[in-house]
């Protein structure tokens, strides 16, 4: 399980960077402006701890009594989005309720984890869900250049098997891209330029945390240098 402490951030789109040497990198620009904690979740209390962190302030009559009633407890205006981030209890005693979670939290060249829901590409056939070939478009095939093929055997096993590879809803699932790299922070406008691509549109909400491999590789080495 990933322990890391993370932030909520809005896809605002791709450009590209130009490093010293004149290479030129694709970023995805990510603003993480305004998040803040919202809420303490303990292992008294809850049986885990956690980091509940709101982002993007909200209208006070777009939101329920419940919600309402929860803000004005942790003393901040409400927030459209709140994420929980698991972490340890140092981490916790860190980051105060109400305390704004500081961009120096990722530095640049570290390790991230990004997660988001992925663009929804509707019903689509087994040639772009599955990348296959499809018929031979010679010899008398016709009307079924685009197919699948066989899904089954008729005797045994009698059914179609779990897994099979067919057309069907493509996308609009939750997914993570790991060890993607931080390219460049601009605290003063609270921006993250983040190499590569991330999954969701532009304007979609993400959350993104600091690499778990990364860290265990990290214990890892530590606990060997201890040897």
């Amino acid at each position: 399980m990933n322990l890391q402490p993370g932030l909520i951030a809005k896809k605002l789109g791709m450009t590209q960077l130009f490093l010293p040497d004149g290479t030129r990198v694709p970023v995805t620009v990510l603003s993480v402006k305004g998040n803040t904690v919202t809420a303490h979740r303990t292992t008294e209390r809850d049986g885990y701890t956690a980091l509940q962190v709101g982002f993007e302030e909200q209208k006070a009559s777009r939101m329920t009594k419940a919600d309402l009633g929860r803000f004005g407890k942790a003393e901040i205006s409400p927030r459209k989005h709140v994420r929980e981030f698991r972490v340890s209890a140092d981490v916790l005693a860190n980051h105060p309720v109400g305390q704004d979670i500081s961009l120096d939290l990722f530095a640049e060249g570290a390790a991230v984890d990004v997660t988001g829901t992925s663009k929804g590409k509707g019903f689509q056939g087994v040639m772009k869900r599955h990348n296959m070939r499809g018929k031979p478009a010679t010899h008398g095939v016709h009307e079924y250049f685009r197919h699948g093929g066989s899904i089954g055997c008729r005797l045994t096993p009698g059914r179609v098997q779990k897994g099979k590879r067919m057309g069907g809803q493509m996308g609009n699932v939750r997914k993570t891209e790991q060890n993607l790299t931080i390219a460049k922070v601009l605290p003063e406008e609270g921006v993250l330029l983040v190499r590569g691509s991330i999954p969701g549109s532009n304007s979609s909400i993400v959350t993104l945390r600091l690499s778990h491999k990364a860290a265990l590789r990290a214990q890892h080495a530590a606990a060997r240098g201890k040897k």
